[in-house]
């Protein structure tokens, strides 16, 4: 061998050998990062592929009307699953499971090899507890254990409420406003599992499974049942587009019924118009028309501009000037005009003349002082604040405009708020749907509402006129005669108004929204009533205002409220109602 192939075999040996230094250098540096840097990782990765997390879901919180009956809870559901992967003969499995559950075989073949996800399918959901302990003794079958949110009342009282969702999050009323004490908590278990990720034995109990709390609302469902039939017969009497329904007790902004149509049974809301699903007392707003005129003449009255005796000209019927066009009266015009006459008659031309007086930041403020253009704070979702525009903003259409309800939008829920105002004797409240939170041994964890402040949002003498002199005129002299009782005085104001176009300036002809908002005894109001019909079908000659279509309703649902709560406060009635207890 010549000297240069040796040279050349030992250069190779060198090189080889270098390369092996190189790679056990680099391997030894891989296992030092492995084991020192990424220790952690890889060990939290190894556990987590042989443990099995097992949640423990907490039973959701009822949800109860004011005097304990149910309207939303959960009740446990059995669920029956394969695990494909397990499964050496699904048609085998089908056959045995099917002799169980009363299903075809192949129907449930069918389920298992068509499932995406081979460690489960589910074959049936609401198993009783028969078809449960049989079906468990199938290899590759096994039951789980669920909740599912059931509302014994339906579409009662959906729009207060709400829905879950599949997987039992609050997604509506109620249930999303309160979902974090309804939901609970959940608990968990962690298994040491197979390679099949089955559980083999219990490796830690990680967290306590905490139900949810209860939830009793003020609404009482047989008002709401009485509010219901009493709007749904006038809604559909009408063929109208929508109707919504307020009770309120005034002295503490408590809501006893509120209704929303249409409706919807929110065991199957994801098959519900979507027209139906909001609640529209909160949501929808709207001109309010000559509602609002109490709330304007009030402050006029309290701070001097107009006195009870002055006489108002409100110019036979047509009333038009420089900066402000041309009022109308609705139909026969009006000589001179006291404040009260003003509010009997419902005079547009008298309000617009009235407002003349006061200016635009008087008219304003007072506005505000009753809430208007801000949310009320009521404990549901959704809620709009309407509009107001600031003075600023204002021109002298608007002076003479929105002293009888146009250029502002409301809600159903702030007009309840501002004649609970007025029956309150001038005092604010907070209105509410909750009255308390209870946790599952029945106690009361909380109640809901703080007191309202100590203020007046008008004088106590001033409001007084108003519900027990000028709005009981409306209802035995005016244009609230429909709403009038025999045992009861009522008192009330009632509102039409043209619905704007949509997207142009102006007003859509023959559509209207027709307003009542009563309330009584007037000597010392216990209820405080709203009723709204938007779009009543005026070609079937029935008439379209707050008096003819709304005032009857109120005066409906307040005769019944009235004698429903009269009865339940008798002693035999509250004997029975232990009883029952």
């Amino acid at each position: 061998m010549s000297i240069e192939h040796r040279l050349s075999s030992g250069r190779i040996t060198v090189w080889l050998f270098a390369a092996l230094i190189v790679a056990f250098a680099a391997l030894a540096t891989r296992c030092l990062y492995l084991q020192f840097y990424r220790n952690e990782y890889y060990c939290g990765l190894s556990a987590r592929q042989q443990q099995t997390v097992a949640t423990i879901s907490p039973q959701r919180g009822a949800i109860l009307d004011c005097r304990g009956r149910v309207l939303a809870a959960s009740e446990e559901i059995q669920t029956i699953f394969a695990e494909p992967r397990v499964l050496d003969d699904p048609k085998e499995t089908a056959s045995e499971l099917g002799d169980v559950l009363n299903i075809g075989a192949h129907n449930i073949c069918r389920i298992i090899t068509d499932s995406e996800n081979p460690g489960f399918v589910k074959i049936k959901v609401g198993v009783d507890v028969n078809q449960a302990i049989a079906a468990r003794k199938i290899h590759g079958v096994g039951i789980q254990s669920d909740w599912g949110r059931h509302y014994p009342m339906g579409p009662l009282a959906t729009h207060i409420v709400g829905f879950t969702s599949g997987d039992n999050r609050g997604l509506e009323g109620v249930e999303l406003a309160y979902n974090k004490d309804l939901a609970g908590s959940a608990g968990r278990n962690i298994f040491i599992s197979d390679a099949f990720r089955r559980p083999i034995r219990l490796r830690e109990h990680d967290a306590d499974v905490s139900d949810g709390v209860g939830i009793i609302l003020t609404i009482d469902a047989t008002i709401q049942q009485f509010v219901r039939e009493a709007l749904l017969e006038q809604y559909k009497n009408y063929r109208a587009e929508s109707a919504m329904a307020i009770v309120a007790e005034p002295k503490t902004g408590a809501i006893l019924a509120m209704v929303s149509l249409p409706d919807y049974d929110p065991a199957n809301f994801n098959t519900a118009d979507a027209n139906s699903l909001r609640n529209r007392t909160i949501t929808d707003q709207f001109e309010p028309g000559s509602l609002i005129k109490p709330m304007v003449m009030g402050p006029a009255i309290e701070d001097g501009i107009v006195s009870l005796k002055e006489k108002i000209f409100c110019e036979n019927g047509n009333y038009c000037g420089k900066g402000f066009g041309c009022i109308s009266e609705y139909k026969n015009g009006f000589g001179y005009l006291t404040p009260r006459e003003i509010l009997v008659n419902s005079s547009n031309i008298g309000m617009a003349k009235v407002g003349q007086k006061m200016g635009k930041e008087k008219i304003y403020q007072a506005l505000r002082n009753f809430g208007f253009g801000k949310e009320t704070g009521i404990d549901l979702p959704g809620e709009v604040p309407g509009l107001l525009w600031p003075p600023q903003k204002w021109t002298g259409y608007s002076v003479t405009r929105i002293p009888f309800g146009q250029e502002i939008t409301v809600t159903a829920i702030q007009l309840v708020r501002a004649f609970c105002i007025l029956a309150n004797g001038g005092h604010p409240v907070n209105m509410h749907v909750v009255k308390a939170v209870v946790d599952n041994e029945g106690n009361i964890v909380k109640m809901t509402q703080a007191p309202p402040p100590l203020a007046y949002c008008i004088d106590p003498g001033v409001a007084k006129w108003l519900v027990t002199d000028a709005m009981v005129g409306v209802v035995n002299e005016g244009t609230g005669k429909k709403a009038k009782l025999k045992k009861w005085q009522v008192f009330g104001k009632s509102g039409t108004a043209n619905i704007a176009k949509a997207g142009e300036r102006g007003y859509a002809e023959h559509q209207y929204i027709a307003s009542f908002v009563a309330g009584a005894p007037v000597e010392d109001p216990q209820v405080i009533v709203l009723v709204s019909v938007r779009r009543p079908d005026m070609s079937l000659g029935k008439g379209y205002t707050g008096g003819a279509i709304s005032a009857p309703v109120a005066g409906k649902i307040i005769e019944k409220t009235l004698t429903y709560l009269e009865n339940s406060r008798r002693p035999d009635s509250q004997k029975a109602l232990l009883a029952a207890k």
